[in-house]
């Protein structure tokens, strides 16, 4: 049995060495899930050096083969030494599903160039029109040989600009159900015809992007799963997205503030109402470990709804902790708290929205949970 507390004593013992003041401060800065990639891809190629980068993977594709309770250590750990997030894309959500659908082909070309950082992925999935209707979306992708022609855009596309790759669902059929004509592409951000523009948060930051397709023309052997089947392969790979560890950076979040908020028994007493919600919010991440098929996708589900609720009141709380001056900070404020409460509250408004909405999830779980 592995020793937890020596376990959590050599994670703090390389986060002390390898992460320096540069990227500790992009991880205080950091107003998203997202860090701009200057900063998330040397601190993947230190966690790479080390064999941590994808602490969820299996071994055979290069995962450390640690149990639940290691990552969740690990998590935790990072979440306390403010580490920069990496990029989601790649190593949780497009590369679980390469390992289930693709072929060996793919997974042997896809695989190690995420795991190094060679690869940076953005999500194809919303277009104008076709958010949390999903099933609606219209990019069309018609078969020519041995490739399939793109044209329409996909919008909302977090890191499009900074991209090598794209997953994208298109639309290779208008036959019969909606989701029955949607395909699963792997795209080249480098092919000819794509085009992509920014869009500027509320907060004045360039996350986002819409990305138009002009005759793009992508291999058919590209393709994730069979042609007409990509929703399949779509709804597991939301299993990776909506599911995941929030009470550990939420716990930090928290300790944090709770630093900031000096006596004020008002902010306490909403700091200890917080602390008891994610700590319900651990017991339910706990009892999902292991959760299988169905069961994971209902729990994926449950903690889309809890964690993403839960970032959005204790990002309100920092801002009533930080106070009015966090709504007119200049330009290089030196205040991280300052800095960051009001982008972190705006960047979050998005959180139950993304995903598919928090309303859908309500349904989902009904479904299964209730009949």
């Amino acid at each position: 049995m592995t020793d937890l507390a020596a376990f959590r004593a050599e994670v703090r013992q390389f986060l002390a060495d390898n992460l320096d003041e540069e990227l500790a401060r992009a991880g205080r800065r950091q107003t998203s899930v997202f860090s701009e990639p200057e900063h998330s891809m040397p601190w993947q190629a230190k966690l790479h050096a080390r064999g941590w980068a994808a602490i969820d993977w299996p071994v055979e594709y290069g995962g450390p083969g640690w149990s639940a309770m290691q990552k969740y250590i690990f998590s935790a750990e990072c979440a306390r030494a403010g580490t920069p997030s990496l990029m989601p894309q790649g190593l949780k959500m497009v590369a679980p599903v390469l390992m289930h659908y693709g072929t060996q082909e793919q997974k042997d070309f896809f695989l190690p160039r995420i795991l190094n950082g060679e690869h940076y992925w953005c999500q194809g999935f919303s277009e104008p029109g076709s958010g949390s209707d999903l099933a609606s979306l219209k990019l069309r992708a018609d078969r020519d040989g041995d490739h399939y022609v793109l044209n329409g855009s996909k919008i909302w596309t977090t890191h499009a600009h900074h991209a090598n790759w794209m997953f994208a669902l298109v639309r290779t059929s208008s036959e019969g159900k909606p989701q029955a004509g949607i395909s699963f592409l792997l795209i080249d951000m480098a092919t000819p015809g794509l085009k992509v523009d920014p869009i500027i948060s509320l907060a004045g930051e360039h996350e986002l992007n819409q990305v138009f397709f002009d005759n793009v023309r992508v291999p058919v052997a590209n393709r994730l799963g069979e042609e007409n089947d990509g929703w399949s392969v779509a709804k597991y790979l939301l299993t990776f997205e909506r599911g995941g560890r929030y009470a550990p950076t939420l716990f930090a979040q928290l300790g944090k503030l709770r630093e900031e908020a000096d006596d004020d028994p008002v902010l306490q007493d909403r700091l200890r109402r917080e602390a008891v919600t994610v700590e319900a919010l651990e017991a339910i991440e706990m009892k999902s470990i292991g959760a299988k098929g169905a069961e994971a996708a209902l729990y994926a589900s449950v903690l889309k709804v809890q964690g993403t609720e839960a970032e959005q009141r204790i990002a309100v709380l920092a801002c009533d902790i930080a106070g009015a001056e966090a709504w007119c900070v200049p330009d290089g404020q030196s205040n991280d708290r300052l800095a960051t409460a009001v982008p972190r509250y705006l960047n979050g408004r998005a959180a139950t929205i993304y995903a598919g909405s928090n309303e859908i999830q309500r349904d989902l779980i009904a479904r299964v949970s209730l009949g």
